[in-house]
């Protein structure tokens, strides 16, 4: 078990790092006071560098390469900020490798290789008001009639929302009761029945659009079925990467918090030395060190077990709920140890304590991994109804 990267792996990261460091956090400021995504142009200059799709393979338009190839890239761009790093996190481990893993080849061919060019965003649409924990309680329909499926209802916290070029909507494909009913559709933004609320004001995540999606007798081709009815399973299966880009982006907001912060307490004087000097100050890099390195290290791991796969449960929700956890302690950390620099809107600092606290939100709350923790570890489903 050698837990050093490989020197293509080390390459890999410098120039996801240079390029993050020279080109973004500019771009990332301006992303954060306008609410606005990435431009299609930043989102194509991406791929062109190719760090799109980096875990996808090369017959489909990716490089071809693994699971923790692609989080490596993702945790220097979410150094710099979510927004600049959430095309990355959907073209690597978003709803786009569900459609690589289980839609039929023609959709495949379609939509993967355009994601890959910079050509497509596709977002995921699981949340109704009234499911999102719960989220087989879902209510949107979509009726299959001959060659078409016709949607109706409406989804929640879309993130993508009204930006993204596609959809996979989870949703209702016949009338069986739960989870058995359940399976995703492709739609793309601009199909006859589908709608957007406004653009969500969010305590953090600004850059990354996020409505409500609206679906009134929305028509699309029955070859848009990404998963038949009863494949939740897989759904569920192929979120678990998802899981494990989502931990990506908060421990990048910790990592990049103490990366900043440790050039600072070098810098700031106080008392006639450098803060750094001080044991206090010490033992509390000490303590953000160890979170992000263990972190990072519960990550990896879910992503190498799956053998570029899909990740387990068990090791993607352990990886997300503890670097959730750790990113908001360690973003906190970093403020106070920065002080008025930290809480002021001038320094980015501030924008990832905000970021860190959505991240545990965001992909499924930090208790309710830990339900799906537990259930992993004794085997068994724990229904919460009962």
């Amino acid at each position: 078990m050698d837990f050093r990267l490989s020197s293509e792996q080390e390459q890999l990261r410098a120039a996801a790092r240079a390029f993050a460091r020279a080109e973004l956090p500019a771009i990332a400021a301006e992303l954060e006071r306008d609410n606005k995504p990435p431009s299609h142009d930043l989102v194509r200059r991406y791929a062109e560098m190719g760090f799109l799709g980096i875990n996808i393979p090369a017959d489909l338009g990716g490089l071809g390469l693994g699971n923790v190839e692609a989080l490596i890239v993702l945790e220097e761009f979410a150094k710099i900020s979510s927004a600049v790093a959430f095309p990355i996190f959907e073209s690597s481990v978003g709803p786009v490798r569900a459609i690589e893993h289980f839609a039929s080849d023609a959709l495949k061919a379609r939509v993967v290789p355009a994601v890959c060019r910079g050509e497509m965003q596709v977002a995921v649409s699981m949340s109704e008001p009234d499911a999102g924990s719960a989220l087989t309680d879902l209510k949107t329909r979509g009726e299959i009639r001959g060659d078409k499926v016709i949607l109706n209802g409406i989804k929640r916290w879309c993130s993508g929302g009204g930006h993204a070029d596609g959809y996979v909507v989870y949703c209702r494909l016949s009338d069986d009761p739960g989870a058995k009913a359940i399976g995703a559709v492709l739609v793309e933004k601009d199909t006859p029945g589908l709608t957007f609320g406004s653009n969500e004001q969010l305590m953090g995540f600004r850059g990354v659009p996020s409505s409500d999606l609206y679906f009134d007798d929305c028509e699309v081709p029955a070859e848009n079925i990404v998963v038949a009815a009863g494949g939740f399973k897989k759904l569920m299966e192929a979120f678990d990467l998802e899981r494990c880009g989502n931990a990506t982006m908060a421990l990048g907001q910790a990592s990049g918090a103490l990366e900043d912060v440790s050039e600072y307490v070098q810098e700031r004087k106080q008392f006639g030395k450098p803060i750094a000097d001080f044991q206090a100050v010490q033992i509390k890099l000490a303590e953000m060190h160890m979170k992000c390195e263990a972190a990072r290290l519960l990550i990896w791991r879910a992503a190498a077990n799956a053998q570029d796969g899909l990740p387990s449960i068990l090791d993607s929700s352990t990886a997300k709920c503890f670097a959730n956890s750790i990113a908001r302690e360690v973003t906190g950390d970093a403020m106070q140890l920065m002080g008025a620099y930290g809480y002021s809107k001038e320094f980015p600092m501030e924008r990832r304590l905000r970021d860190s606290w959505g991240w545990g939100i965001a992909g499924g709350a930090i208790d309710i991994q830990k339900v799906n923790i537990a259930g992993a570890m004794l085997g068994r489903r724990f229904d919460q109804r009962r």
